[in-house]
């Protein structure tokens, strides 16, 4: 896709610190880190989202974010490391091609989780359900 940011630094058309690449992905540091040393592993054949994606880019990325995951907490003593990727608009992707963040978190960092909520009486079952439908 010749309008796509990503695919633009999969080809090397735009300069980034890579920190690994392979046959499938590119994993980079993020322009606007939430943390230093915040990672973004991207597959290199263009899809939208996670949910879109083949299922073979999706193991191979998963076990890559874990290389990098346990890297990056060496490299920058972190506590821990958040691994997300954000599907959709609405939940927070901006660029639509898949991208796994791979984010340093310190003991104390002041970074927030989303918060936590409830279901009404018989809405859990309801929703449990109507997901279990839908597989």
């Amino acid at each position: 896709m010749d309008t796509c940011i990503f695919c633009k630094i999969i080809l090397k058309e735009i300069p980034k610190y890579y920190i690994y690449e392979d046959d499938s992905v590119v994993a980079f540091l993020d322009i606007h880190p939430t943390q230093k040393g915040h990672t973004l592993i991207i597959p290199k054949k263009h899809s939208d989202t996670f949910l879109e994606t083949d299922d073979a880019v999706l193991a191979h990325s998963a076990c890559v974010a874990k290389k990098i995951g346990k890297a990056l907490k060496d490299a920058v003593g972190a506590d821990g490391v958040n691994i997300i990727t954000n599907n959709g608009l609405a939940a927070g992707q901006i660029v639509s091609h898949l991208h796994t963040h791979i984010i340093p978190r310190f003991i104390g960092d002041g970074l927030m989780h989303w918060p936590g909520g409830t279901y009404s009486s018989g809405e859990e079952q309801d929703i449990a359900e109507a997901i279990k439908k839908s597989l």
